[in-house]
């Protein structure tokens, strides 16, 4: 029987020092798709990376293994790839196998446990992974029909429920938390740094609230142009944005840099030009794109991707009965992912059956035939026809007892009996 483990860190368990170190970049997944792919203990995996969490899921493939020695050599894995040691996130891991981790996967999928319950951007994140480890060829029978299941599951929360009403995202927090700074910012001007998806909803939001000005920089500066005339903002070139501090209010940093966008002299060197009016930052970056020693200049305020979880948990509080609603749903498809899975594992066992009984008929058949010369060929055709006929009557009710999985019995028990009563040689992890 298939067994399923999920490991992972998320911003429930690790503070965002700790996920910047262990954010995966895309040439890292594909790394650790190839370590998937040469492991003999694992059969199907695939890895997903965001800026909230890194989770490794995947199949067990030999069953000499133990469990314990297949979350060590992961662990062991991400400690050489990202230079930092067990000891450093091994506590901060969550470890989830078969029912549990099935549910785990519905729920990120379908945004429940997102930062921000019912973000719409977590889903197209985890088709993302699923079709990266898919082009790897990592995935195999239990994983698609997993993966495609989760797929559903979420489309059908957000259909079914309110979760996704007045969407939330990390950029709709930021916005909340600027107009908390600032109770009016019709007078402000904003600056993004970023021209990706994330800066694209915090401008959507940043509309609604009719600002001032815009400004939006980015690496590309066509990136940044097409952003900005989107929303009848300003473009600048991303060498600029030092010196277009001195006309912003709020900055929104949201770009996928490995180092820091500003830093704490570049914002002290333009603090005088401002004459200390305040400046507010807010990194919705993971790795962060501001120096939170910026936090320490007069007038000058920083606030991470981990500051909004007040606003955040103001919106879970809203969407708690819609979650109750959505949970439902989880635990349905649940269910019906384990059935199927049960089933999956009664297959190998079942074909056995037939095969064996298949060739036992045949082998008695063609020996009985040998003997009886005079038949004739349609007579022994139908000698053919009725014991097959009868090896079929024989384990049918057998089969269909086995293929009638319930839900308060132990499958696994019936399995090993069939197996043991029909002689049968068939490996746990044959699927």
């Amino acid at each position: 029987m298939a067994k399923i483990i999920l490991i992972g860190a998320s911003h429930k368990t690790a503070p965002v020092e700790l996920r910047e170190k262990l954010a995966f970049s895309h040439a890292q997944i594909e790394t650790a798709l190839e370590f998937i792919k040469q492991d003999s203990g694992i059969k199907e995996g695939l890895v997903f990376s965001t800026c909230n969490r890194l989770e490794f899921l995947y199949i067990p493939g030999n069953r000499v293994l133990e469990d314990k020695d297949r979350i060590d050599a992961v662990m062991q894995f991400v400690s050489k790839l990202k230079q930092i040691s067990v000891s450093e996130f091994k506590s901060s891991l969550y470890i989830h196998t078969d029912d549990d981790a099935i549910r785990h996967l519905f729920c990120v999928a379908a945004s429940l446990d997102s930062m921000v319950v019912g973000e719409p951007q977590i889903l197209g994140q985890v088709k993302k992974a699923y079709k990266t480890a898919v082009s790897a060829g990592t995935t195999g029978v239990v994983l698609n029909r997993l993966m495609h299941k989760s797929f559903s599951v979420a489309k059908r929360v957000r259909k079914h429920t309110g979760i996704g009403d007045n969407a939330v995202s990390i950029s709709y927090a930021a916005i909340e938390l600027a107009h908390k700074i600032f109770a009016d910012l019709a007078t402000k001007s904003v600056m993004l740094i970023g021209a990706g998806e994330m800066a694209e909803l915090a401008v959507e939001h940043l509309m609604t609230h009719q600002v001032k000005n815009i400004v939006v920089v980015n690496r590309t500066f066509k990136n940044a142009l097409e952003l900005a005339r989107k929303f009848n903002g300003q473009a600048v070139q991303y060498e600029e944005r030092e010196s277009a501090l001195a006309d912003v209010d709020i900055i929104i940093s949201s770009t996928g840099a490995t180092d820091y966008v500003l830093t704490r002299d570049q914002v002290k060197g333009i603090m005088k030009k401002r004459q200390n009016n305040t400046l507010f930052f807010i990194d919705i970056a993971v790795p962060r794109d501001i120096d939170p020693r910026i936090n320490k200049i007069s007038n000058a305020y920083v606030y991470d991707i981990d500051d909004l979880r007040n606003i955040v948990e103001t919106n879970m509080t809203r969407r708690e009965q819609e979650t109750v609603r959505a949970q439902r749903f989880v635990e349905e498809a649940l269910l019906a992912f384990r059935r199927w899975l049960d089933e999956l594992a009664v297959v190998p066992t079942i074909k056995a059956i037939n095969r064996k009984m298949t060739d036992i008929v045949n082998l008695e058949c063609e020996k009985t035939l040998a003997g009886l010369p005079h038949l004739s060929k349609d007579d022994a055709e139908s000698i053919r026809r009725m014991t097959k006929a009868i090896a079929s009557r024989a384990i049918h009710d057998p089969i269909l007892f086995l293929r009638n999985t319930g839900d308060h019995r132990d499958d696994s028990f019936y399995l090993n009996v069939a197996r043991q009563l029909f002689n049968l040689d068939i490996p746990d992890h044959n699927y």
